[in-house]
């Protein structure tokens, strides 16, 4: 049967789903099936090629290959071959080159790795809470970390003194098997010997033969200035020691800042919310607000400044990492209501607010608004 293209046959996409696979295949098979077609050779042979190309495409470990390297992955070099060269039953004719498709495909899903080669230590993750200030100047931190590294007593090659490992009988020291697993043939990690290609028969009393023991180890962090939340800081080599001598994991340092009672931050600016006295918002003045630094900073209040205005100051927010640049400062005002009031101040404040009713035009957005809310009832009314 010539070698035409599975997804030409049944009809359907390269990318289809497995639904119209079927929903093609069952469409096909039904109107070229030899019972509906007796003594039509040709439908005969059209059914056993759409039969073939579903038993490929339906399966996804057979599909995958059949993407990749088209009839090639199930050609085989002996004669014998089924329709299309596809015997599922004889993996002889695959060779090397069939090995070799699979080593790429699954080598790393199956464990794999380099032959022989003891593994490398597991990353380990620290999760370190800065304030904002350490975050705002940058710190040089003291971590203590539980850890896993070499063991002393064997040096990491997990035997006891005056012995070494032996080559593992199963894989013969290759650190990898290979198993037939119905149509494929597939290569995998050595269960005995976990990839290494040896096996120890005199494991060392300290580690019990892994070549790693349990410790608490002390690291220094350097923080640099303006580092955000959520960032991580690699340290290469500090996570956890390999057994039998492998290379180390490394260690990542997730920065997690406290929420701070007086800032909020937005990437490299920051805010705060600061309360103004009712006659300072009314008359304007200069007040004092605190920055990160430590410092205060004068800010000049306009008269009539409103709850919900901000006022910027440059510079004076989060330090960009690495660089000279900073952010900037937002000040938002709330206007305080006096509480507390004596008879006298009651008095001095309906003396205030007649003046200022009687005057008119000093509360422009309460005019507004009350003016929007009458033309609503007026609407309503007529309505």
């Amino acid at each position: 049967m010539a070698d035409r293209d599975y997804y030409d046959i049944l009809g359907v996409p390269k990318g289809a789903n497995e639904d119209d696979l079927k929903k093609a295949y069952r469409t096909l098979a039904k109107k070229f099936h030899p019972d509906q077609n007796k003594d039509n050779k040709d439908a005969e042979d059209k059914f056993k090629e759409i039969n073939e190309a579903y038993d490929v495409l339906k399966d996804p470990q057979k599909r995958s290959a059949y993407d990749r390297y088209g009839h090639t992955a199930f050609k085989q070099g002996a004669q014998g071959a089924g329709p299309g060269g596809f015997n599922p039953g004889d993996m002889g004719g695959f060779g090397s080159a069939f090995s070799d498709i699979f080593e790429n495909m699954f080598g790393d899903m199956m464990g794999g790795g380099q032959r022989g080669q003891p593994g490398r230590g597991s990353d380990v993750q620290y999760t370190l809470e800065i304030s904002l200030e350490d975050a705002y100047k940058g710190k040089e931190s003291s971590i203590r970390v539980p850890s896993v590294e070499t063991c002393d007593a064997c040096a990491g090659q997990g035997t006891e003194k005056g012995s070494k490992p032996e080559k593992c009988p199963d894989c013969d020291g290759i650190g990898r098997v290979r198993m037939t697993q119905g149509f494929f043939t597939i290569e995998r990690t050595c269960p005995r010997c976990g990839g290494a290609g040896t096996i120890i028969k005199n494991p060392c009393r300290k580690c019990g033969g892994s070549g790693v023991q349990h410790k608490d180890k002390t690291l220094k962090v350097n923080i640099p200035a303006g580092i955000d939340h959520g960032r991580r800081i690699r340290m290469a080599g500090e996570g956890e020691a390999a057994a039998r001598g492998g290379k180390p994991g490394d260690l990542y340092i997730l920065i997690a800042i406290k929420p701070h009672p007086l800032f909020r931050r937005d990437e490299t600016n920051l805010f705060c919310r600061v309360p103004l006295p009712i006659t300072t918002a009314a008359l304007g003045g200069s007040i004092d607000v605190p920055t990160l630094a430590g410092k205060s900073a004068a800010l000049k209040i306009p008269p009539g400044t409103q709850t919900g205005q901000q006022f910027r100051i440059k510079g004076q927010g989060m330090p960009v990492m690495r660089s000279e640049n900073r952010g900037d400062l937002y000040i938002e005002i709330y206007v305080e209501t006096p509480v507390n009031l004596s008879k006298k101040q009651q008095d001095l404040l309906k003396q205030l607010d007649e003046s200022l009713t009687r005057d008119g035009d000093h509360s422009p957005q309460t005019d507004s608004f009350f003016k929007r809310v009458k033309g609503l009832w007026d609407d309503l009314t007529e309505k």
